[in-house]
């Protein structure tokens, strides 16, 4: 699967709080380390906020579903690398490819299918130009 241009990476920290009573991260964490990473690849990357999307544009993106696979466990204290990189697009989606890692060592890979939606009745609308664009593959 070829991701568009480089791939964002945002380091995340494993937390006592992202983990069960052995240490071992809870698996919906690593949905939440996920989408920090989607939200800071749209800050850094493209210079959106969530915030900035709804206010200049009335959108927000939704997660319409979420494939993951999960290869190996993330411990209490690891570091790890959580990526995003834009897969495909369409007229009001997008497919996200991520991978969360230790080191070289990919743990879980994902493909996040997101839908841009007007906020004021939540139906898909085009994803504003000025991202379609950046994010055309």
């Amino acid at each position: 699967m070829s991701q568009h241009k480089s791939i964002f990476s945002l380091p995340i920290r494993v937390y006592f709080q992202d983990t069960d009573a052995g240490g071992v991260v809870y698996h919906a964490s690593y949905v939440n380390f996920m989408e920090r990473a989607r939200t800071e690849w749209l800050r850094e990357r493209y210079g959106y906020t969530n915030g900035g999307l709804l206010k200049e544009f009335g959108v927000v993106f939704v997660v319409r579903s979420i494939k993951l696979d999960y290869l190996k466990p993330a411990l209490l204290d690891d570091l790890l690398t959580v990526t995003a990189g834009v897969r495909e697009t369409g007229r009001s989606r997008v497919v996200v490819l991520q991978n969360v890692m230790r080191g070289e060592e990919v743990l879980v890979e994902a493909e996040v299918h997101l839908v841009c939606v007007s906020m004021s009745n939540f139906k898909p609308v085009s994803i504003p130009e000025v991202l379609r664009d950046q994010w055309k593959v």
